[in-house]
């Protein structure tokens, strides 16, 4: 290298030193002064480095303005941009400079490009955007590289395309464990809880071992069909290779023993963890309230303030009002709901408020709870209103029914259930006619019944049950 390319290489390297340690906008715009008085605003390199920062930091109209006065951008710059406008929330204009780079072929697309699109399309959707880029994949012969596999099966994985997530699985060679945990977070994001077990035996017997990651969106799927077997074992292997410190994968094996409806495993689980995050607490709590144990709950909220271990979210005090509702505690809903703004700066959502309605109307509250709702400083959606006309149905307050019902029809969101709470309601009454009245209306709005539904239990030695794990270790 010449001294006279050295004395270039530094100064390029300084001022991508600069770049690096800027936090503000402000900074940027500074440095980039200098830029210009030292000759470099023409060095694509450091251009990009000011496109990188405003991309990370969400200013993509100043990125665009730099972007604009580079000459002959190189792959980096575009995908840098285009990456920007994910990151910033707009689809249509990462698009838009990705026709861009294909029009004025001043680079090509490469595998990052890709994934960053079809991460922007997993996001935002729709699915036949994704399918075009697939097929531009497919073209280029990315394909077999993983990084775009494993950016396409997340893709189709999010926009509820499982199976087509499977084919692109199954296409690649000699997957890594990071498209194994691709395909089997898939399946989970779609349901598909026994496919996605059946996936990780798959893994462990192709002899790759789980990390946290596999681990946590594992244990998610034991939980969500009541896996309880299966769980253990997944518990065992999680203690004999020391992943219980990982502060998730505790978090995942309380969450998955309190959905399989094992408590006491859940608490042991919890008071063995050294370290614990506002979400181990949050888990807990939930854990607690839904099983019916809400003084429980709410002596390890209280547990939780005293030692000062984390500080309150506002899922935190959503499972405390849950526990205050499956307990029928209303005095204590009724504080802790009035004290979350006050002490603990946490705004109540829709989510807060549909707690208090549903403690207030289990309570036989339903007039209380109505004003509540009027007192929302948001729109009330169609779930809290129906909690409000379920109670109703219960304490057999037609009248108030008959408002709620009103404001559901405002809401334009006919479900059956609106139709035959009501219904009930007079039937419970006497008031046949009114009930006939409320039936037919249904029947003249077209309104279906949703399909019935199913239970699942696990039976040991059947199945999925059968599934050892030896190869674990």
């Amino acid at each position: 290298m010449s001294p006279k390319d050295l004395a270039f290489y530094k100064a390029q390297q300084t001022l991508i030193t600069f770049f690096k340690r800027c936090s503000t906008i402000k900074h940027i715009k500074q440095v980039q002064a200098h830029v210009f008085h030292t000759g470099f605003h023409h060095d694509n390199i450091v251009l990009g480095q000011i496109i990188l920062f405003c991309s990370l930091h969400k200013h993509m109209n100043y990125a665009v303005s730099v972007f604009n006065k580079v000459h002959n951008p190189d792959t980096f710059i575009w995908n840098t941009t285009i990456r920007g406008f994910g990151n910033a929330l707009q689809p249509q204009k990462a698009f838009d400079f990705y026709r861009r780079m294909l029009r004025e072929k001043t680079a090509l697309a490469d595998t990052f490009t890709f994934s960053f699109l079809l991460k922007i399309v997993a996001s935002f959707g729709p699915i036949i955007l994704g399918k075009q880029l697939h097929c531009n994949v497919v073209k280029l012969g990315f394909e077999t590289h993983a990084y775009v596999g494993n950016s396409l099966m997340h893709m189709y994985g999010m926009l509820r395309e499982d199976e087509t997530a499977r084919k692109v699985f199954d296409e690649m060679k000699d997957p890594d464990l990071v498209t194994w945990n691709c395909v089997i977070d898939c399946h989970v994001h779609c349901g598909k809880y026994k496919e996605a077990l059946e996936l990780f035996t798959r893994m462990v017997d192709a002899g790759v071992q789980p990390n946290d990651a596999t681990l946590v969106v594992t244990l998610s799927a034991c939980g969500a069909i009541g896996m309880l077997d299966f769980g253990r074992r997944v518990h065992d292997f999680v203690q004999e290779t020391g992943l219980d410190e990982v502060t998730e994968v505790s978090n995942s094996l309380i969450d998955m023993y309190a959905k399989c409806g094992v408590v006491e495993e859940a608490c042991e689980t919890f008071w063995r963890m050294r370290r614990k995050s506002v979400v181990s607490w949050n888990v807990m709590i939930f854990g607690l309230a839904t099983h019916g144990d809400g003084r429980e709950a709410l002596a390890l909220f209280a547990r939780m303030l005293e030692q000062n271990a984390v500080r309150p979210d506002e899922l935190t005090l959503l499972g405390v009002l849950c526990a205050c509702s499956h307990g029928g505690m209303v005095e204590e809903g009724r504080r802790y709901f009035d004290v979350m703004n006050r002490e603990y700066n946490i705004q109540p959502t829709m989510k807060h408020y549909g707690c208090m309605v549903d403690l207030l109307g289990r309570a036989g509250l339903v007039e209380e709870a109505y004003r509540l709702i009027k007192s929302m400083p948001m729109e009330c959606d169609a779930v809290v209103w129906r909690t409000l006309l379920a109670a109703c149905r219960v304490h057999g307050n037609i009248l108030l029914g008959k408002k709620v019902r009103s404001h559901l029809l405002e809401l334009k969101a006919d479900h059956s259930s609106d139709y035959v709470l009501l219904a009930s309601m007079y039937a419970s009454r006497g008031q046949w006619n009114e009930m006939s009245r409320e039936r037919k209306s249904m029947q003249e709005r077209r309104v279906q019944k949703p399909e019935p539904g199913n239970s699942l239990i696990g039976i040991p030695g059947t199945g999925l049950e059968k599934v050892t794990l030896e190869r674990l270790s």
